[in-house]
């Protein structure tokens, strides 16, 4: 199974917390809530913030917005606070709670007004998601992608009829699969240069287009040729499977041979890049998996044609006679327990695959993740396109899931 981007592919994360703070902000203007309506002057001043708890001092709150500012919010006595479950839909199950049980960490939906200096919220009403509940529905929605996901490149698109012709061919053979996106289902973008799933919008079919790297989760009809999704994630990346030319550790640059396009590409090393050396054990396993041999045949085990997924760090450095078969590999679920390298540490001629930011003539190829370690994967796939498909945005970043909370 494939997964979309952070530690992990597409789960109660901040786009639960985001869409259903959307909904229940009708509940907190409306009678049903008890608030009674206020002048038009009055109303004027009353603002909506929704965050995530980042410090608590005495009854003042600092969040954390989604658009990234920071806000104090001050409880006061007459603050109504209730405790509501993630993707709850209305508030006929939230339970009140009090200010002492509010933790960092914890989700708020606030209603209240600004103080006269303006630099701090009045709140009225606070609407609460706990971190624990948050994650707990992220675990249930990562088990779903891995269930019920897949992922791949965009070969045809048409908007009109919500359908989407995608290549899955990640383990080397190709195969095709027409994804049905109905009305209702839920469309989201990956923010330009990131495949972090909390920085995807709200999207529309319209800017998807053939090339572009996209996971949906959904039902498959029986011969599994169809999915009629509930959830996608697109995004415009670039992959570059090759070897290293030249580095500049002062400029924070790497030139790479694409073997694709047999043309040296410049990308640049961000701060948010993330550089991982890939153990050799595993890469004989993608190796083998991409020539087509079982698991079995290359020594590991595993199920189906795909290698097993190594539960601890020291079974991704080799130990791997106790490790777990899960299905479909994902990398990105071992890219926190792998090795990091820097920069300096890339010498000519290294074998390395990238995600890059798709880049434009103004702006250079930002790297978001280097492997290295990948010569037994290119030996397998010359021409980098399977080898390529490996570090697909899903398998790279936010699963789609652990965005909720820090």
């Amino acid at each position: 199974m494939i997964l979309p981007r952070q530690r992990f592919l597409p789960l109660a994360r901040a786009a639960v917390a985001i869409v259903l703070a959307r909904v229940l902000l009708v509940s907190f203007g409306g009678a049903g809530y008890g608030q009674t309506q206020k002048p038009a002057q009055a109303q004027s001043s009353t603002v909506r913030p929704v965050g995530t708890v980042k410090g608590i001092n005495g009854n003042a709150v600092t969040v954390m917005t989604e658009s990234g500012s920071q806000v104090t919010v001050v409880v006061q006595e007459s603050t109504r606070m209730l405790r509501i479950a993630p993707g709850q839909k209305d508030l006929k199950d939230a339970t009140p709670m009090h200010l002492q049980d509010l933790q960092v960490g914890d989700r708020l939906i606030v209603r209240g007004s600004l103080s006269d200096d303006g630099k701090s919220v009045l709140a009225s009403s606070l609407l609460v998601m706990k971190k624990a509940d948050i994650q707990a529905r992220q675990q249930q929605e990562r088990e779903d992608w891995q269930k019920r996901g897949v992922g791949g490149l965009v070969q045809a698109i048409d908007a009109s009829t919500g359908t989407i012709t995608l290549s899955t061919a990640a383990s080397g053979a190709g195969k095709i699969l027409t994804v049905h996106v109905p009305q209702g289902a839920i469309v989201r973008r990956y923010a330009p240069g990131s495949v972090r799933f909390e920085d995807a919008k709200p999207g529309t079919l319209d800017q998807i287009k053939a090339g572009d790297q996209l996971c949906a989760r959904g039902s498959r009809n029986p011969d599994g040729s169809e999915l009629t999704a509930e959830e996608i994630v697109s995004g415009s990346f670039r992959n570059v499977a090759g070897t290293v030319v030249s580095t500049s550790p002062e400029e924070n640059t790497i030139r790479i041979m694409d073997v694709l396009s047999k043309k040296p590409v410049s990308v640049k090393v961000t701060a948010d890049s993330q550089l991982k050396k890939l153990p050799p054990m595993l890469a004989q396993r993608i190796a083998a998996r991409l020539k087509g041999a079982s698991p079995e045949s290359s020594g590991a085990t595993g199920s189906g044609d795909h290698p097993p997924v190594a539960q601890k760090p020291e079974q991704l450095a080799g130990d791997a006679g106790t490790s777990r078969p899960r299905g479909a590999a994902d990398l990105q679920q071992m890219l926190g327990h792998l090795p990091a390298v820097k920069l300096a540490d890339l010498q000519k001629g290294d074998a390395v695959m990238l995600v890059t930011s798709e880049g434009s003539a103004e702006s250079p190829l930002n790297v978001i993740t280097l492997l290295t370690g990948v010569e037994p994967i290119l030996i397998a796939a010359p021409n980098g396109q399977g080898a390529a498909m490996l570090l697909s945005p899903w398998n790279l970043g936010s699963s789609g899931g652990e965005a909720a909370t820090e």
